[in-house]
């Protein structure tokens, strides 16, 4: 292959990513999050798992026509990203995966199948020529549809190191591309994942014609050690998510392998086109959609990655930055605001701050948020880029307004009983006011909030924090509440269960209406997911996902 020192970026924070408890993503939040990666410079974009259930495909689809058409602005590269689905080895999700990629420029089709003996025997029931001839026939028949085909051989890191190579050959010659070995459970340690990858480079036949990939979990914090070793070992593919989110203890990080990758250059010898200026505002875009906070000690994107607070660290930091950093802060776009807006700003101003932010915003959106801005400005005497970020998470990548908030009034203090009282206009566009007692005045809110929408919640996280410094700062609420329901949706690993979470976010410098602000999107993506539900019940037509379509199939 060319460019041997050259690693693809492989992201699945839209797949893999998702799959965090409470992390589900609205389809136009996943278009926002596939354009930030866009802009960041990733090579491949897994954008789903389109058999999941009918939003998953139709995001899968609609990530596929827009992102995977053109390159957004701001990128590297002047091609559009690769756009992956993911499938098991079967031909209905293998059509699938075709049906929601084939809109895009450069498609990809991802399919993977357990090979490790504990798979082997409790989940698949297969033996290991059964295995082999799935791989062949599922391999060829996705290559029959699409020329680029990634397969994964699961739980690679705990398979016979012989019968991995038989069926790492097997793929090849049935029509692979990339090869991707993945330490599904984190239980590898780097000598042994690294030893892994370099066996498969050696033993497999035909593996000088295909990309190897890493895929490495973080059950023993281990993740990034993993993916560096597997990348020295001589793999050219990282997947990664942002923030190093994902299932259970989650993946390795974008921004920590980029970063290993550009700050240690001179001693790995590899290098990405990854913008790392991009790297703060993308894990922030992803931390917003998501409601996955970022902890303040992560490497690279936390809020203390950059601060110094020991004596003699702000003493050496004074003398020589070296001292005590091996990276700059604006080399991850953790600088100092580049442009301070106020009242007196224009559109125009305001507009382009926006798109330098990564943000695309036209017409009646951006009028709107133009005059949410002007609103915020008139409260603060200048609006940081921290304060546009949060403005632009809480309006315009949340949910549908079902119901929107028109009025909130609360009472409260050391006497008397907490009161809030709460207008509403819903789907209809009819106003609803309630009065409610409660313990304090934002669980007052969300009473009278609970008994307009009639819906039965349980609220599992509240959250508060300060976006900027001062008395007049924008305070951020985020929440999480659980629900049930009904309909087809599964993860490609395990089924699902029916109880989801459901996560809201809003800003304000007023923290009882940004509480209620979040509590209310963390409402409409529930009464969204109840819609999606009943539609995908009632849309059973041959060849549609249907809750029996969508059941696992035993043998995969």
């Amino acid at each position: 292959m060319d460019d041997q020192d050259y690693v693809r970026i492989f992201d699945t924070t839209l797949r893999d990513g998702e799959q965090s408890p409470g992390a589900t993503m609205t389809s136009s939040e996943k278009i926002e999050v596939a354009r930030v990666l866009s802009r960041l410079g990733v090579d491949v974009i897994e954008a789903g798992f389109p058999a999941a259930s009918l939003d998953d495909l139709a995001a899968v689809q609609a990530i596929a026509a827009e992102v995977g058409q053109r390159a957004v602005e701001g990128r590297p590269s002047d091609q559009p990203p690769i756009v992956c689905g993911l499938a098991r080895a079967t031909q209905r999700d293998i059509d699938k995966a075709w049906s929601g990629v084939q809109g895009a420029r450069r498609p990809r089709i991802h399919t993977f199948l357990a090979t490790s003996p504990i798979h082997r025997e409790h989940k698949l029931r297969m033996s290991r020529e059964q295995v082999k001839q799935r791989v062949r026939e599922m391999v060829a028949y996705a290559r029959s549809l699409c020329a680029d085909v990634e397969f994964s051989p699961e739980d690679g890191g705990r398979t016979e190191p012989e019968f991995l190579h038989e069926v790492l050959a097997i793929a090849i010659a049935a029509g692979a591309t990339t090869l991707n070995i993945p330490d599904t459970v984190g239980y590898t340690l780097p000598d042994e994942y690294g030893a892994l990858i370099a066996g498969v480079r050696s033993q497999v036949a035909g593996v000088e014609g295909v990309v190897l990939s890493v895929h490495c979990h973080d059950d023993l914090g281990l993740a990034s050690a993993n993916t560096l070793a597997g990348l020295r070992a001589g793999a050219r593919q990282a997947e990664v998510t942002l923030n190093g989110i994902g299932e259970r203890a989650g993946n390795a990080g974008l921004e920590e392998i980029v970063m290993a990758l550009h700050t240690r250059r001179a001693t790995l010898g590899l290098r990405t086109q990854i913008d790392t200026t991009q790297l703060v505002r993308a894990s922030r875009v992803v931390s917003a959609c998501t409601g996955i906070a970022v902890q303040p000690n992560k490497a690279i994107v936390g809020a203390n990655a950059f601060a110094h607070e020991s004596g003699i660290h702000q003493d050496g930091m004074l003398k020589h930055h070296q001292t005590y950093e091996i990276m700059r802060p604006e080399t991850v776009g953790a600088g100092q605001t580049l442009l301070v807006l106020g009242k007196h700003s224009g559109r125009h101003a305001f507009s382009l701050r926006l798109i330098e932010l990564g943000y695309h915003l036209e017409g009646e959106q951006l009028d709107k948020a133009f005059e949410r801005f002007k609103q915020l400005a008139d409260r603060k005497k200048q609006v940081a880029d921290a304060d546009l970020e949060a403005l632009i998470s809480s309006e315009f990548l949340e949910a549908r307004d079902y119901y929107t908030l028109e009025a909130l009034q609360v009472s409260c203090g050391s006497i008397g009983m907490p009161t809030a009282t709460v207008r509403l206009r819903g789907p209809d566009g009819t106003q609803h006011v309630r009065a409610v007692v409660g313990t304090g005045p934002v669980d007052a809110a969300y009473k009278a909030i609970d008994q307009i929408v009639e819906l039965s919640t349980t609220l599992l996280e509240f959250s508060v924090r300060s976006v900027t410094e001062g008395i007049d700062a924008l305070g951020e609420v985020g929440v999480r509440i659980r629900a049930e329901v009904p309909g087809p949706r599964i993860s490609p690993q395990h089924a699902a269960t029916t109880a989801r979470v459901f996560r809201g976010h809003g800003a304000e410098t007023d923290i009882v209406v940004a509480s209620a602000k979040a509590y209310l999107t963390a409402i409409n993506r529930l009464i969204g997911a109840l819609e999606r539900s009943r539609d995908a019940v009632a849309r059973t037509p041959t060849g549609e996902l249907t809750p029996s379509t969508l059941a696992p199939n035993p043998s995969a």
